[in-house]
């Protein structure tokens, strides 16, 4: 997730312009992200799949009861003594929502990591084509197994993915963080980058993608590139989900963004598919985040 982006191209077809044209209107809307892993830029404008072996999900971390409601964090609402269970709630095996080291843990604007200053136990680089380097090019070691298998999946259907930003430090995230409050502003910087503290990319449970070609990078006509038509359609069989789907950003608090994939395990990410439910909000039965408290 994560870079300042420029409206997309008139190529990208009808549904493109329309929310391109909808982002230039709006005062601060133009950034469609949450975390840069660099200062801001400008970004100039720019098959069934082959069986294959799923990803297992990882052992159960320790774990309250992950759909059963949960102590609200600041600024959020507490959830109804009689709420409906979660849609999680069907599956046999429960994960916590707030550890880091969980598969299920929901960051977002009302939930941030605690600690704060998390780091992974157990980053390593995953062996796939990238365009990161340093910190960025490592996921935890189980999204890291899990992004060699899809990765392979993909190649095989001939479509070439490259891992374009992966894990960000607590450290990293207060720079980045900072460059954008001193240049834009604090409610500017709040729609282009998470706060420290905030970034799913510091769990290392999430990367962002790009095309081989390099189209679209970090733009919304990204959704049209065939690594990303390929993972939407094939990223449960491996685990992940499309993290910041079109049209949810007053639930996720983020604008769409294609490239942004999240490992939540094959059994989480498969459920959601086949209930046809779009965002980790409303799968896991914890409140909407579109704005910091």
């Amino acid at each position: 997730m994560c870079y300042d982006c420029d409206a997309a191209s008139g190529t990208a077809g009808t549904t493109r312009r329309s929310f391109a044209r909808f982002l230039a209107v709006g005062a601060g809307l133009t950034v469609l992200t949450a975390c840069t892993p660099e200062a801001p830029q400008a970004v100039p404008s720019s098959s069934a799949p082959a069986p294959a072996s799923p990803v297992p999900s990882p052992a159960p971390v320790p774990t309250t009861a992950a759909p059963a409601p949960e102590a609200a964090t600041v600024g959020e609402t507490p959830p109804s003594a009689t709420a409906a269970p979660s849609p999680s709630a069907a599956l046999p095996r429960q994960f916590s929502l707030t550890d880091p080291a969980s598969p299920w843990v929901v960051v977002n604007k009302h939930r941030p990591l605690v600690p704060a200053a998390y780091a992974p136990a157990d980053l390593a680089g995953p062996a796939v084509r990238t365009s990161a380097t340093g910190e960025s090019a490592l996921l935890n070691s189980t999204t890291a197994a899990a992004a060699e298998a899809m990765f392979a999946a993909a190649a095989r259907d001939g479509v070439v993915m490259v891992l374009a930003s992966g894990y960000r430090s607590y450290a990293t995230q207060v720079t980045t963080y900072n460059g954008y409050v001193a240049s834009r502003g604090q409610a500017d910087a709040d729609t282009a980058s998470a706060r420290p503290g905030y970034s799913e990319h510091q769990t290392g449970w999430s990367f962002d993608i790009a095309d081989g070609g390099g189209a679209c990078a970090f733009q919304p006509c990204f959704a049209d590139q065939p690594a990303a038509v390929w993972a939407k359609a094939n990223g449960h069989r491996f685990g992940f989900v499309v993290r910041y789907p079109w049209m949810f950003h007053e639930i996720t608090g983020y604008y769409y963004e294609p490239w942004h994939l999240r490992y939540i395990g094959v059994e989480a990410a498969t459920d959601m598919v086949n209930r046809g439910i779009n965002t980790l909000e409303e799968y896991f039965g914890v409140g909407a985040a579109p704005g910091y408290p």
